[in-house]
């Protein structure tokens, strides 16, 4: 009986994934996990953008001459096997499925990988994409992999009694970013650096800090932190240096899901300088980054989304059921258990934060939330109007005077609120009864035009002690010169009109309408009588107008 094997052609490489990788920085996270899983304790990453090079360096446990051809070379090992899921030292393995380090292999023209375990020595090979890419079009099974040229290596091997060197030659499309993007995006995205003091990460042998994270963590505003979570950003960077922190709130959550999401000043604190790239709300499971901006799965349409950035930890997500895609660059959008994720933050968390943002801006003298309901829209306008304005005299930031004038501000805002839209309300009801006085062509009596006299002469006797000789009213009408309660008795006095009804309530409007336009602060009783009779006002009004 013959006996018959698989036969695997090296066109499946393209298919499993050879190609999907085109993110440099997707790349430095498959290297960065790979010696996190080799329980390395430092990566070095040199990048030289003018030779277009890349080098990562580890001290992990290396590989002796069976482990590079039976795990390294072979696609498809997983490092999970038989129910293994740490290393030796007890960290959770990140890799997987075995074929992350197609993006390795795949990312440049030659790629030289280096490396050798405690009680062995150095070994490895070239890959050659050329080569390999023309092995792939012959449909061929097998590529043998060049010889390595040890010298290239002599500065970087010294003192490394174990571990992994992979030199990048001719990176694909050349190195684009900035290093100063480099080194934040790493210490944003692959933050398990940051949480573990036995794992370190270099960037041209300077060390990947929370430092690079300075000013995000200063331009933040609120805080909610989900269930307890041990971060040092939010430790060291945020609570450690409360003062501009306004507000910090701990959110519970029934799923075993950990992490925070703060808030900016503005959108543009999110941005990252001289990138595209922004900082969002990421998943990680397992301290990798899993999935890039989460809140595009369950988005919400509120300006509040645009402020927002943090990381949501759930390692539910990695359990004996692969969940992730094949680029291993998100979870798999219609996965149980990643839905029940969805759903909590959109229901419960995101929720609550929509609606404590809208507070805490306001209180803050800053624009909420417009879509908002818990106010209305005529009153969020007016606190806006005010907290401009307001903003003109606020002392700066380093000002001995600054906290005082702020509690002078914030203790005028209700009243001012109030005062303004009230104002808006007078200004617009008044300006329409004198539109609807001129088109109905009614007489001006006696009465009213010794009012409009009165007030006449007074403008010109302050415009002379003043020494002004311009106008200061845009048109000469009459009719600007009376107030409410002669427009409302004008107004009755149309033939049309059989009862005198605007008139009656304009009388008890004019003493309150008079303090409001003089700055002054009500008292709550004034409010209330203001605020009923002028909802008869303009009823009345918008009756005559139809």
């Amino acid at each position: 009986m013959n006996n018959f094997e698989f036969n695997i052609s090296l066109s499946v490489l393209n298919h499993l994934g050879r190609n999907l990788y085109r993110n440099f920085i997707t790349v430095l996270g498959e290297a960065i996990s790979n010696s996190w899983d080799a329980d390395a304790k430092n990566v070095w990453i040199y990048i030289d953008r003018d030779e277009n090079t890349l080098i990562i360096k580890d001290d992990g446990l290396g590989m002796n001459e069976i482990d590079f051809q039976n795990k390294f070379l072979k696609i498809g090992y997983s490092k999970r096997r038989d129910g293994v899921t740490q290393t030796i030292s007890g960290r959770p393995f990140i890799g997987r499925k075995g074929i992350g380090k197609l993006a390795l292999l795949s990312c440049a023209k030659r790629i030289h990988v280096f490396t050798k375990t405690e009680n062995s020595k150095f070994i490895g090979g070239i890959i050659d994409n050329s080569s390999l890419d023309q092995a792939i079009t012959d449909d061929s099974s097998q590529y043998r992999l060049e010889a390595i040229n040890p010298e290239v290596f002599d500065s970087l091997k010294l003192q490394l009694q174990n571990g992994t060197i992979i030199y990048f030659e001719d990176v694909n499309d050349g190195i684009k970013n900035r290093i100063e993007y480099i080194r934040k995006l790493i210490a944003l995205f692959f933050r398990f650096s940051l949480f573990d003091s036995s794992f370190k990460i270099f960037l041209n042998d300077e060390p990947i800090t929370l430092n690079e994270l300075n000013d995000l963590s200063l331009s933040t505003q609120f805080v909610w932190q989900i269930n307890s979570i041990n971060d040092p950003f939010l430790q060291e960077k945020i609570t450690a240096t409360r003062e501009h922190i306004k507000q910090y709130r701990k959110l519970r959550s029934q799923l075993s899901i950990s992490g925070f999401i703060a808030s900016v000043d503005k959108p543009s604190n999110l941005k990252i300088r001289g990138a595209d790239e922004k900082v969002s709300i990421d998943l990680f499971v397992n301290g990798r980054l899993r999935e890039k901006d989460i809140l595009k799965h369950v988005p919400t349409t509120r300006i509040v989304e645009s402020y927002l950035y943090g990381q949501i930890h759930f390692d539910d997500l990695d359990d004996d059921i692969d969940r992730f895609t094949s680029s291993r660059e998100g979870v798999i959008s219609d996965d149980l258990i990643f839905k029940s994720l969805l759903k909590e933050l959109k229901d419960n968390i995101i929720k609550v934060i929509i609606e404590d943002w809208d507070i805490w801006r306001i209180s803050n003298n800053q624009d909420g939330d417009s879509e908002n309901t818990r106010i209305t829209k005529k009153e969020r306008k007016s606190k806006e109007l005010y907290d401009t304005v307001a903003d003109d005299y606020t002392p700066p930031k380093e000002s001995e005077q600054r906290r005082q004038v702020d509690g002078w501000v914030s203790s005028l805002r209700d009243d001012a609120q109030f005062n303004l839209s009230s104002y808006i309300e007078c200004f617009v009801a008044e300006n329409l009864l004198r539109k609807y006085i001129r088109e109905k062509n009614v007489a001006i009596t006696s009465v009213a035009q010794t009012e409009l006299d009165r007030c006449k002469n007074k403008e010109e006797e302050n415009k002379n002690k003043a020494n002004i000789s311009f106008d200061i009213r845009d048109k000469v009408d009459d009719l600007h010169y009376l107030c409410m309660n002669y427009l409302a008795n004008l107004a009755d006095m149309h033939k049309e009109h059989k009862v005198a009804a605007l008139s009656r309530d304009a009388t008890i409007y004019k003493p309150v309408r008079d303090a409001m336009a003089h700055t002054a602060i009500l008292t709550e009783i004034a409010k209330q009588s203001l605020n009923t009779t002028f909802e008869n006002i303009k009823a009345r009004i918008k009756k005559l107008l139809e």
